[in-house]
This record gives C-alpha cells, structure tokens and sequence, in this order.
C-alpha cells in the first residue's frame, strides 16, 4: 500500500458519505417542506446538493483529489493518475462510504436506518439522460484540471450539477457509488433496487465517451524540448498543451533528496522532461555533502537553492515524486504520484550520501525509461 493511501481513502469515504447525506438528507426535508410541489421539492434538492458538493471538494480535495465517484476515479486510472489498486481502493471506499450517508441521512430524519426505494426510474430518456449526465460531469471536471484552473473546479462541479438537476431528465445521479446508495433510502431521492444497474451501465458508457473527448480536447503530447526546473509556456496561464512531460520531486527541506534526483533527471533526460523540485519545509541552502557527492559525477548543485512546493508547481506536473514529506503535497485528480522511501542524507557525510545518490539515480533512469516508453508508444 502506497504512502498516504489510508489519509486518501478515509477522505473518499467521508467525503463520498457526506454527499450521499446531502442529497438524500435534502430530499427528505424537501419533501416534507414543500410535498405539494414537486418543482419546488427538485429545487430544494438541486440547491442543497450542489452548494454542499462545493464544500465537499473544497475540504476533501487537498486530501485525496476529492474524486467521490467511481467513474471520476476510473478516468483517472485511464489518464494514469493513479495505479489499478489504488483506484479499486477509492471505488471501495466511494461505495462504502455511500452506503454510510444514506443510513446517516435516514437517521437524521427518524426513518429506518435502510429503507429500499420503491421509486422506479427506468426508460430509454432516463438512460440516455444519465449518459449525458456523465459525460458532461467528466468533461467539466477533466477540462478544469487539465487547462490550469484546477482551483476553480469545486465551483465548476457544484455549478454543473445543479443545473444537470434540470437539464437531464434523470436529475443528473452522474455516480455510480451515489446511485447504489441512494436505494437505500425510501425518499424523494431515492431510486427502486432494480433500477439501479441500467443507471450504472449508461454512467460508465457516459465515462467511455468522456475518456475519448477529454483526450481529444485536451491532448498532452510528449515531444519538444524541457525547461529545467522551470515552468513551461503556458503552464502558468492556463496551457492545455505539454511537449514533454513534466516531473517534480519534493522532500521536505528541498536540499538534499529531491535536488539529486531533479538533477539527475535533467542530465539524463537531455531534454525529454521537464524537470521541477520543491521542499514542504525549504532549508537555508543545500545540503554541502549532497552537493560534494553530485560533483564527484559532475553534476553542479552550487548555483541551486531550496524552494518550496507551490500548489501551481503541483497542478502543472504530471508525475508528482515524494521523498519523506508526508501528506504536505496537494492531490488532484489526472496526476501521477509516487512515494520514494529513500534514507534522509541530512547530517550525513559525502560518504553515507553517495548510497543515497546512487539509488536515486537508479530510480530516475527506471522513470525516465518508463516516461520514453510511453512517449514513444503515443508517437
């Protein structure tokens, strides 16, 4: 299990039940304040679900991405932002932690703790609706992330989804993990066990197609040339276009680790990657036996100096390296992140930093192989 994950888990748990408790707890109130007036009940609904998604992935995102629903999650693990177990883990715990909001949303309002829907939602309009639902939720959030704006997606999501509540004929469910909650819950939101799969099978086909727009519109391509330890044109201002892939390393001082590893990168990439390193805690300078142990392979750390890992140098990466520094750095969805356990040369001599340096470099040629073996195969 990879460093973090648990932190990452629990948060798509929490973060997945207190939606489903937010839909379901909204449509019962709905219908008990206005169960006269189906319109106005929908609004409710909308109006509630979509302001609490906002305060969800705002709180959620920076711990696990904030994905809250398996689809999210398996284009994700398409675009290779994150490995096949750990997106098993996180629909787990989406699932999971549905089922949790829908029984805490039911308790909250006096009801049985699980109570089957017996709202029937099945016909070729309800299928379709839940197709376009979920093409358009994956779309929003993708386009967000990959044009530079991930900071506005939690606002973007909220936005779309009240209004799916309207436009979709099937009030937008766009989850699978919400939609199998939301039967267990005999309310205004809920949704009969049998009608669940159809919804389920038209949301996936709505990620399929959303998978193959999203590499359309929004394309990296892998060729050209790198910017060492800098940022790329048009990264910063919203770029959607990449012509290498792009790497940071973060530690937690950001003079030791991740400036061997940010260097070797770049000298053996010879300008197939852009290459970026930041520290969660920057030192004064770096480490004077990590910059000794570099010079003796000829690598000039003397003009570097530690910096910190900014949430723009995250958003731009597309593979996120760690080295010790916990939970610090920021997760969004569409990134790759790896854990480096590597021994912290802080206090050691050139000579107890060399075997650092040395599985450093083996690592990064293994990364760097892999990254060329994937650029070659998108040529």
């Amino acid at each position: 299990m990879s460093r973090g994950l648990p932190r990452r888990l629990l948060g798509e748990f929490l973060g997945t039940a207190l939606l489903v408790a937010a839909v379901l707890g909204s449509g019962i109130m709905a219908s008990r304040l206005s169960s006269n007036d189906i319109g106005l009940e929908l609004l409710e609904n909308a109006a509630a679900t979509a302001a609490a998604l906002v305060a969800i992935i705002l709180a959620i995102g920076p711990v696990s991405g904030a994905h809250l629903n398996p689809v999210v999650t398996l284009a994700d693990r398409c675009f290779g932002g994150m490995s096949s177990g750990e997106a098993g883990s996180y629909i787990a715990a989406q699932f999971t932690g549905g089922a949790g909001g829908a029984v805490i949303a039911n308790l909250m309002f006096s009801t049985p703790a699980i109570e089957l829907s017996t709202k029937a939602r099945s016909s070729g309009g309800l299928w379709f609706a839940e197709v376009v639902a979920t093409f358009g939720l994956l779309v929003v959030i993708f386009g967000v992330v990959r044009s530079g704006r991930s900071s506005a997606a939690p606002f973007a999501v909220g936005a779309y989804i009240g209004g799916a509540y309207f436009f979709t004929a099937s009030t937008s469910f766009a989850n699978p993990a919400v939609t199998a909650a939301r039967m267990l819950s005999d309310s205004f939101a809920g949704i009969k066990p049998s009608s669940v799969p159809p919804f389920v099978i038209a949301q996936v086909l709505g990620a399929v197609l959303a998978v193959l727009a999203i590499n359309v519109l929004y394309p990296t391509v892998t060729r050209g040339r790198r910017r060492a330890l800098g940022q790329s044109p048009g990264q910063s201002k919203g770029g959607i276009v990449k012509d290498v892939p792009e790497v940071l390393f973060v530690c937690v001082h950001n003079a030791g680790r991740s400036q061997m590893a940010a260097a070797l990168l770049d000298h053996h990439a010879q300008g197939r990657a852009h290459v970026r390193s930041g520290g969660s805690a920057p030192g004064k300078r770096i480490n004077p036996a990590v910059a000794e142990a570099m010079a003796e392979i000829g690598l000039d750390l003397s003009k570097e100096f530690p910096k910190p890992v900014t949430d723009e140098a995250v958003r731009a990466a597309d593979v996120v390296i760690t080295m010790g520094c916990g939970d610090a750095c920021p997760i969004y969805p569409g990134k790759r992140y790896e854990d480096w356990e590597l021994e912290d040369p802080a206090g050691k001599s050139v000579e107890q930093v060399r075997p650092v340096r040395d599985e450093i470099d083996r690592r990064v040629q293994l990364l760097l192989a892999e990254l060329t073996s994937h650029a070659n195969a998108q040529d």
